[in-house]
Protein backbone atom coordinates (compact mmCIF):
# COMPACT_ATOMS: atom_id res chain seq x y z
CA UNK A 1 0.00 0.00 0.00
CA UNK A 2 2.75 2.25 -0.07
CA UNK A 3 2.38 5.85 -1.84
CA UNK A 4 -1.49 4.67 -2.28
CA UNK A 5 -4.31 6.89 -1.34
CA UNK A 6 -6.78 5.25 1.41
CA UNK A 7 -10.28 6.38 3.03
CA UNK A 8 -9.41 7.12 6.30
CA UNK A 9 -11.94 4.43 7.30
CA UNK A 10 -9.52 2.18 5.78
CA UNK A 11 -6.25 3.78 7.55
CA UNK A 12 -5.08 0.71 9.87
CA UNK A 13 -1.81 1.06 12.29
CA UNK A 14 1.28 -1.08 10.36
CA UNK A 15 0.30 0.24 7.25
CA UNK A 16 3.28 1.32 5.29
CA UNK A 17 3.12 4.92 3.14
CA UNK A 18 5.51 6.82 1.33
CA UNK A 19 5.15 10.12 2.85
CA UNK A 20 5.86 13.90 1.73
CA UNK A 21 7.44 15.97 4.74
CA UNK A 22 4.76 19.38 3.84
CA UNK A 23 5.99 21.30 7.13
CA UNK A 24 8.23 21.22 10.47
CA UNK A 25 8.36 22.20 13.74
CA UNK A 26 10.02 21.91 16.84
CA UNK A 27 7.88 18.97 18.79
CA UNK A 28 7.99 17.40 14.71
CA UNK A 29 6.75 17.32 11.18
CA UNK A 30 3.51 17.03 9.04
CA UNK A 31 3.57 14.87 6.32
CA UNK A 32 0.88 13.90 3.47
CA UNK A 33 0.18 10.38 2.71
CA UNK A 34 -2.63 10.75 0.19
CA UNK A 35 -5.15 11.20 3.28
CA UNK A 36 -7.49 14.40 4.11
CA UNK A 37 -6.72 13.83 7.61
CA UNK A 38 -3.43 15.38 8.67
CA UNK A 39 -0.54 13.03 9.50
CA UNK A 40 1.61 13.61 12.34
CA UNK A 41 5.14 12.32 12.82
CA UNK A 42 6.60 13.31 16.70
CA UNK A 43 9.79 14.29 16.75
CA UNK A 44 10.98 10.59 18.84
CA UNK A 45 9.89 8.82 16.03
CA UNK A 46 12.12 9.96 13.21
CA UNK A 47 15.33 8.00 12.53
CA UNK A 48 18.27 9.79 11.91
CA UNK A 49 20.68 8.16 9.65
CA UNK A 50 23.87 6.87 11.15
CA UNK A 51 26.12 8.25 10.34
CA UNK A 52 24.32 11.92 11.15
CA UNK A 53 25.07 13.09 14.60
CA UNK A 54 22.35 13.16 17.23
CA UNK A 55 19.80 16.17 16.99
CA UNK A 56 16.64 17.43 18.10
CA UNK A 57 16.56 19.99 15.99
CA UNK A 58 13.62 18.66 13.58
CA UNK A 59 14.49 20.97 10.56
CA UNK A 60 18.21 19.52 11.26
CA UNK A 61 16.56 15.72 9.58
CA UNK A 62 14.27 16.85 7.85
CA UNK A 63 13.51 19.21 5.11
CA UNK A 64 10.08 20.22 3.21
CA UNK A 65 9.22 17.93 0.45
CA UNK A 66 11.49 15.32 1.71
CA UNK A 67 9.76 11.70 0.84
CA UNK A 68 10.04 9.01 3.71
CA UNK A 69 9.21 6.14 4.50
CA UNK A 70 6.78 6.01 7.75
CA UNK A 71 4.18 3.58 9.09
CA UNK A 72 0.58 3.99 10.71
CA UNK A 73 1.53 4.33 14.51
CA UNK A 74 -2.42 5.72 15.54
CA UNK A 75 -5.29 6.73 14.20
CA UNK A 76 -7.01 9.02 16.05
CA UNK A 77 -10.60 11.34 15.65
CA UNK A 78 -8.82 14.03 14.43
CA UNK A 79 -5.40 13.60 13.09
CA UNK A 80 -3.23 10.14 12.23
CA UNK A 81 0.19 9.47 14.42
CA UNK A 82 2.68 8.26 12.29
CA UNK A 83 6.76 6.76 12.83
CA UNK A 84 9.60 6.45 10.96
CA UNK A 85 10.37 3.42 13.19
CA UNK A 86 9.23 -0.21 11.30
CA UNK A 87 7.09 -1.72 14.04
CA UNK A 88 7.10 -4.96 14.97
CA UNK A 89 5.26 -7.87 13.24
CA UNK A 90 3.67 -8.88 16.68
CA UNK A 91 3.72 -6.95 19.52
CA UNK A 92 3.67 -8.71 23.03
CA UNK A 93 -0.36 -7.81 23.47
CA UNK A 94 -0.62 -9.73 19.73
CA UNK A 95 1.12 -12.72 20.65
CA UNK A 96 -1.31 -15.85 22.23
CA UNK A 97 -1.19 -18.95 23.13
CA UNK A 98 -2.07 -21.68 20.34
CA UNK A 99 -1.60 -19.20 17.75
CA UNK A 100 0.15 -20.34 14.43
CA UNK A 101 3.18 -18.26 13.25
CA UNK A 102 5.57 -18.54 10.69
CA UNK A 103 9.58 -16.77 10.93
CA UNK A 104 12.97 -17.92 9.85
CA UNK A 105 15.44 -20.29 11.99
CA UNK A 106 18.21 -17.33 12.96
CA UNK A 107 20.31 -19.38 15.83
CA UNK A 108 21.24 -22.97 16.27
CA UNK A 109 21.62 -24.32 19.57
CA UNK A 110 21.77 -28.33 21.21
CA UNK A 111 18.97 -27.43 23.08
CA UNK A 112 17.08 -26.12 20.14
CA UNK A 113 16.36 -23.05 17.76
CA UNK A 114 15.66 -19.70 17.82
CA UNK A 115 13.09 -18.42 15.52
CA UNK A 116 12.31 -14.69 13.77
CA UNK A 117 8.66 -14.56 13.90
CA UNK A 118 8.40 -10.40 13.61
CA UNK A 119 8.32 -9.84 17.49
CA UNK A 120 11.17 -8.26 19.90
CA UNK A 121 12.50 -11.11 20.35
CA UNK A 122 13.25 -14.42 18.23
CA UNK A 123 10.93 -17.79 19.45
CA UNK A 124 12.40 -20.70 20.66
CA UNK A 125 11.30 -24.51 19.18
CA UNK A 126 12.96 -26.44 22.09
CA UNK A 127 14.41 -30.01 20.70
CA UNK A 128 11.51 -31.72 22.49
CA UNK A 129 8.78 -29.85 20.37
CA UNK A 130 10.32 -29.92 17.00
CA UNK A 131 9.04 -33.65 16.69
CA UNK A 132 6.51 -36.28 18.23
CA UNK A 133 9.55 -38.60 18.00
CA UNK A 134 13.20 -38.77 19.44
CA UNK A 135 15.53 -36.09 18.03
CA UNK A 136 18.98 -36.39 18.69
CA UNK A 137 19.89 -33.26 17.83
CA UNK A 138 18.07 -30.29 16.28
CA UNK A 139 20.78 -30.14 13.30
CA UNK A 140 18.71 -33.31 12.18
CA UNK A 141 15.71 -31.43 11.32
CA UNK A 142 16.74 -28.20 10.88
CA UNK A 143 19.54 -25.25 9.63
CA UNK A 144 19.93 -21.48 9.65
CA UNK A 145 17.47 -19.73 7.41
CA UNK A 146 14.53 -22.49 7.25
CA UNK A 147 11.35 -20.84 7.01
CA UNK A 148 8.90 -22.95 9.75
CA UNK A 149 5.57 -22.73 10.86
CA UNK A 150 5.13 -23.23 14.50
CA UNK A 151 2.46 -22.98 17.42
CA UNK A 152 2.73 -20.77 20.57
CA UNK A 153 3.12 -22.73 23.36
CA UNK A 154 3.70 -20.27 26.28
CA UNK A 155 4.30 -16.61 26.56
CA UNK A 156 5.99 -15.02 28.95
CA UNK A 157 5.92 -10.86 28.50
CA UNK A 158 7.98 -10.41 31.86
CA UNK A 159 11.19 -12.66 31.17
CA UNK A 160 10.57 -11.71 27.34
CA UNK A 161 9.95 -15.14 26.05
CA UNK A 162 7.76 -16.71 23.18
CA UNK A 163 8.08 -20.74 23.21
CA UNK A 164 7.23 -22.37 20.41
CA UNK A 165 6.69 -26.21 19.21
CA UNK A 166 6.49 -27.89 16.02
CA UNK A 167 4.99 -30.66 16.78
CA UNK A 168 1.67 -29.38 17.95
CA UNK A 169 1.54 -28.89 14.10
CA UNK A 170 1.83 -31.98 13.10
CA UNK A 171 -0.24 -35.43 13.16
CA UNK A 172 -0.04 -37.56 16.15
CA UNK A 173 1.73 -41.22 14.80
CA UNK A 174 -0.98 -43.86 14.21
CA UNK A 175 -0.23 -46.54 16.83
CA UNK A 176 0.02 -50.02 15.03
CA UNK A 177 -2.84 -52.45 16.52
CA UNK A 178 -1.30 -56.06 16.67
CA UNK A 179 -3.09 -58.19 13.88
CA UNK A 180 -6.31 -59.80 15.11
CA UNK A 181 -6.50 -63.89 15.52
CA UNK A 182 -8.04 -65.95 12.98
CA UNK A 183 -11.39 -67.49 13.31
CA UNK A 184 -9.91 -70.84 13.64
CA UNK A 185 -7.52 -69.36 15.84
CA UNK A 186 -10.38 -68.25 18.12
CA UNK A 187 -11.73 -71.29 17.93
CA UNK A 188 -8.54 -73.15 18.91
CA UNK A 189 -8.26 -70.69 22.31
CA UNK A 190 -11.44 -71.27 23.11
CA UNK A 191 -11.23 -75.20 23.49
CA UNK A 192 -7.98 -74.74 25.41
CA UNK A 193 -9.94 -72.43 27.49
CA UNK A 194 -12.71 -75.05 27.74
CA UNK A 195 -10.28 -77.72 28.49
CA UNK A 196 -8.36 -75.89 31.38
CA UNK A 197 -11.98 -75.08 33.10
CA UNK A 198 -12.92 -78.50 32.81
CA UNK A 199 -9.73 -80.15 34.49
CA UNK A 200 -9.99 -77.74 37.53
CA UNK A 201 -13.51 -78.56 37.59
CA UNK A 202 -11.95 -82.64 37.75
CA UNK A 203 -9.89 -81.68 40.51
CA UNK A 204 -12.07 -79.57 42.74
CA UNK A 205 -14.34 -83.25 42.89
CA UNK A 206 -12.69 -85.62 44.84
CA UNK A 207 -13.84 -88.19 47.35
CA UNK A 208 -12.55 -90.20 50.15
CA UNK A 209 -12.28 -93.65 48.53
CA UNK A 210 -13.90 -95.02 52.28
CA UNK A 211 -10.90 -96.86 53.25
CA UNK A 212 -8.02 -95.28 55.46
CA UNK A 213 -5.01 -96.84 57.06
CA UNK A 214 -2.63 -95.46 59.96
CA UNK A 215 -3.49 -91.78 59.41
CA UNK A 216 -3.62 -91.66 55.66
CA UNK A 217 -7.07 -91.48 53.96
CA UNK A 218 -6.88 -92.03 50.16
CA UNK A 219 -9.21 -90.27 47.89
CA UNK A 220 -9.95 -90.62 44.05
CA UNK A 221 -10.75 -87.95 41.21
CA UNK A 222 -13.94 -88.64 38.89
CA UNK A 223 -13.08 -89.90 35.76
CA UNK A 224 -15.88 -88.76 32.86
CA UNK A 225 -18.07 -92.03 33.01
CA UNK A 226 -18.46 -91.08 37.32
CA UNK A 227 -15.86 -93.98 38.18
CA UNK A 228 -13.67 -93.46 40.38
CA UNK A 229 -10.03 -93.62 39.56
CA UNK A 230 -7.19 -93.07 41.85
CA UNK A 231 -4.41 -90.50 40.68
CA UNK A 232 -1.18 -92.02 40.29
CA UNK A 233 0.01 -90.38 43.68
CA UNK A 234 -2.50 -91.70 45.38
CA UNK A 235 -1.42 -96.05 44.14
CA UNK A 236 2.11 -94.86 45.56
CA UNK A 237 1.21 -93.94 48.84
CA UNK A 238 -0.80 -96.81 48.85
CA UNK A 239 2.03 -99.48 48.43
CA UNK A 240 3.87 -97.52 50.47
CA UNK A 241 1.41 -97.66 53.21
CA UNK A 242 0.97 -101.69 52.73
CA UNK A 243 4.69 -101.94 52.72
CA UNK A 244 4.94 -100.25 55.77
CA UNK A 245 2.29 -102.63 57.44
CA UNK A 246 3.85 -105.70 56.33
CA UNK A 247 6.81 -104.88 57.99
CA UNK A 248 5.25 -104.08 61.28
CA UNK A 249 3.36 -107.75 61.06
CA UNK A 250 6.53 -109.80 60.43
CA UNK A 251 8.07 -109.73 64.37
CA UNK A 252 4.48 -110.84 65.64
CA UNK A 253 4.45 -113.74 63.70
CA UNK A 254 8.15 -114.32 64.78
CA UNK A 255 7.52 -114.04 68.50
CA UNK A 256 4.40 -116.31 68.16
CA UNK A 257 6.37 -118.88 66.84
CA UNK A 258 9.05 -118.47 69.17
CA UNK A 259 6.48 -118.39 72.31
CA UNK A 260 4.97 -122.40 70.71
CA UNK A 261 8.72 -123.19 70.46
CA UNK A 262 9.21 -122.56 74.09
CA UNK A 263 6.04 -124.40 75.02
CA UNK A 264 7.14 -127.43 73.11
CA UNK A 265 10.60 -127.07 75.03
CA UNK A 266 9.13 -127.47 78.35
CA UNK A 267 5.98 -130.22 77.18
CA UNK A 268 9.53 -132.29 76.32
CA UNK A 269 11.57 -131.62 78.88
CA UNK A 270 9.24 -132.35 81.47
CA UNK A 271 8.15 -135.72 79.84
CA UNK A 272 11.96 -136.51 79.89
CA UNK A 273 11.73 -136.06 83.71
CA UNK A 274 9.09 -137.84 84.68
Amino acid sequence: MEGSVVAEKDLKPKMSYKGKVVKTSLAGALVQIGSDQPAVLHVSQIVQEENENSSKNVSELLEIGQEIDVWIKKVKDDHVELTMIKPLDLEWREIKKEMVVKGKIVRMEKFGAFVEIGAERPGLVHISEMAHGYVKSPDDILKDGDEIEAQVIEVNRKKKQIKLSMKALQPEPVKEEPPKPAAWAKDKDKDKDKDRRLKKKKTKRTRSSGGSSGDFSFSFSSNESGVAEPTAMEVAIREAMEKAKSRQEKPKTSKAISQEQEKILERTLESKSS
